[in-house]
């Protein structure tokens, strides 16, 4: 196998040009076959194989710098820059990340995970280039879907401003490309890429320029023409607007046509956009067929496609789709909104419902949730899914355009707490921390896929923003209640009760703290107590000083960052209770202050103790050693790590 040379990118350049379409179909094969069996991001990575051996053969990275937009994407870079061996432990505890990262190869400049980053950092990197006197090239390399997002024309705008010698390579998935207009416009790209060509369109627009009055307008219709040889008019003048250089559209499964289009864009000074046309899925017929489903599938048959489905409760995904489906029927003020996840979130069965009720606004969560606002300020009932790590990119919108004008928003927040396999860019770990300050705004976590029917249902009946957060993969598999039912805001539920010890748990964390307080009483006879704390914000604080003063120790159990979360919440209410509550002992288990690695989402659990075992390990030694706490509260206490 030709794949089996190739430790670097200097060893691909060593290859024939001729061997390159051999070295492509391996390097399909190897992704298919480590895709199929631990999970990862398929059809993406399938389209790309071409274009990223040309950057490769051509470039020289890694003193060239090679930025990938979201990252997902980047397999065949990572393959073909001496991690193939290390390849079969893609997004597994202790093995590759399935997304660029720094500290795991000099050919990885930029870590990236969420959409849109790409072009900023690379005119970043351009622009120090410059500061310190070196050569290298920068290239960014974007997909279409993330010029849906903001950031995307911001970095471009101020590329085309500041003129610097840059290579942004527009990853067009979308579009399909027949072979003769693929091989037209290379030929027409090599024309116009040529030294003689390009002097001479500089003398005609200097020329042109300096006709009184129409040498202007003369000089943008000698570049509407242009384009329109090239056969993209409107793609090209918008760039070539902003300050860029386009060229394209090339075909970009074709390794001739890029390496061609390379060679000619190396030419250019100032800013370049060269826009390429791939097939997502390309060289597997079952992702070519069906690229959604195989953006990111979990193991599957390679023979067949078919995919390896595990017997599982329904998935709080899916729970959240039925209830908002169940609710959107009996009130037609109801809309769904999605930011590009609408399988993801589990909307496509609402769109599908609904058509006009389901807006997808691409990868533009700022727009998302302004236009949220926008819905409820005239009356209608918005839902936002979306990601617990994607909201992020809106805080200010979330407090500007929300919170402070209390408008009835419901954020239902999936894949919150750990993600496992995707790593800490995708982590939902700050979102009880960065929402519980926000002003109106309600935060609730269920314990299971049925009190998360119920929370909807509460919040959609509410006044105000509020939050459901929940978190990736199964539910509990309980029995749904007939009805939907709305839950008094603030109040938590008693789930055992118990005189030694009071674990108080949210969201995710409830059933591992009921298992382990069934495990104490059952085996080893200590009685603790168990509320599932719901909400957020506001807590119900009377409960939970009601059975703290009965216990006299307490232990906080959450899926998020310690550092503000759900524990740093009690703690600060019970600081600020006038009850009595001297000699009280309090302990938060959560995550703590580090970045997160990625793994299963139940190693990463226990690796970090909010598995039941370390919940009752804790409880255990809080109970029967008296080891010094980290926090006492009371007149006159004082308090100690």
């Amino acid at each position: 196998m030709l794949l089996e040379k190739i430790h670097s990118p200097q060893d691909l350049k060593a290859l024939a040009r001729g061997d390159l379409p051999q070295l492509a179909e391996e390097i399909r094969q190897t992704i298919v076959q480590t895709v199929s069996s631990c999970g990862g991001h398929l059809s993406s990575n399938l389209g790309v194989v071409e274009l990223t051996i040309a950057l490769h053969y051509l470039f020289h990275a890694p003193e060239d710098k090679i930025v990938w937009d979201v990252g997902h994407q980047t397999y065949a870079h990572k393959i073909l820059t001496g991690r193939l061996n290390e390849f079969s432990t893609l997004r597994q505890g202790g093995g590759l990340a399935g997304f660029p990262k720094r500290e795991e190869s000099l050919y990885d400049p930029f870590n990236t995970g969420h959409s849109s980053t790409a072009i900023s950092a690379a005119l970043g990197m351009a622009v120090a280039r410059d500061l310190r006197g070196e050569r290298h090239r920068v290239i960014a390399v974007v997909g279409d879907g993330s010029l849906t997002g903001g950031q995307g024309w911001e970095g471009l705008n101020q590329c085309g401003h500041l003129g610097k010698d840059l290579m942004v390579i527009l990853n067009d998935n979308e579009m399909s490309i027949s072979p003769n207009v693929g091989a037209l416009s290379a030929y027409l790209n090599r024309l116009m890429t040529g030294n003689f060509l390009l002097k001479m369109k500089q003398k005609v627009k200097e020329l042109l320029g300096q006709i009184p009055q129409i040498g202007s307008p003369m000089v943008k219709w000698a570049g509407r023409i242009e384009e329109l040889l090239k056969g993209m008019i409107v793609p090209g003048l918008l760039f070539e607007e902003l300050g860029f250089t386009y060229l394209g559209p090339i075909e970009g499964n074709n390794l001739s046509h890029l390496m061609e289009a390379f060679e000619g864009a190396k030419k250019l000074k100032g800013p370049v956009l060269l826009h390429v046309l791939t097939r997502k899925g390309k060289g597997y017929p079952p992702a070519e067929k069906n690229p959604s489903v195989f953006h990111s599938p979990p193991r599957f048959e390679v023979a067949t496609g078919q995919l390896v489905k595990v017997d599982s409760p329904l998935s709080y995904t899916e729970a959240f789709s039925q209830g908002l489906i169940e609710l959107a029927r009996e009130d037609d003020r109801i809309v769904g909104i999605t930011a590009a996840m609408s399988q993801g979130t589990g909307l496509d069965r609402f769109a599908s419902l609904f058509p006009s009720r389901f807006f997808d606004v691409g990868i533009a969560e700022q727009h998302a949730v302004t236009f949220a606002g926008g819905l409820a300020a005239c009356g209608l009932l918005p839902v936002v899914a979306i990601y617990s790590t994607f909201l992020q990119r809106a805080y200010d919108q979330l407090l500007h355009d929300i919170c402070l004008q209390n408008l009835h928003v419901v954020f239902a927040l999936d894949r919150a707490g750990i993600v496992g396999e995707d790593g800490p860019t995708h982590s939902g770990i700050y979102d009880l921390s960065y929402l519980r300050h926000l002003p109106h705004m309600v935060v609730a976590a269920p314990k299971d896929e049925n009190e998360l029917r119920h929370l909807l249902k509460t919040a959609l009946c509410h006044s105000g923003p509020f939050t459901v957060r929940y978190p990736r993969g199964s539910g509990q598999g309980v029995k749904w209640d007939e009805e939907p039912k709305c839950l008094e805001i603030g109040k938590a539920e008693v789930l055992q009760e118990g005189r030694e010890i009071l674990l108080l748990a949210i969201g995710s964390m409830v059933h591992p703290s009921l298992q382990a307080a069934r495990h104490l009483r059952e085996k080893e006879g200590i009685e603790a107590a168990v509320v599932n704390a719901r909400f957020l914000k506001p807590l119900d604080l009377c409960l939970i000083r009601e059975m703290a003063q009965r216990t006299g120790k307490v232990l906080t159990v959450e899926e998020n960052v310690l550092l503000g979360g759900f524990g740093s919440s009690v703690l600060e209410g019970l600081a600020d209770s006038k009850a009595d509550l001297a000699g009280l002992e309090i302990e938060r288990m959560g995550l703590p202050d580090t970045v997160i690695a990625q793994g299963t989402m139940q190693g990463v659990r226990a690796k970090y103790g909010l598995c039941w075992e370390a919940i009752a390990d804790q409880a255990r030694r809080m109970i029967r050693e008296h080891v010094p706490l980290k926090l006492r509260l009371g007149k006159g206490s004082k308090s100690r790590s």
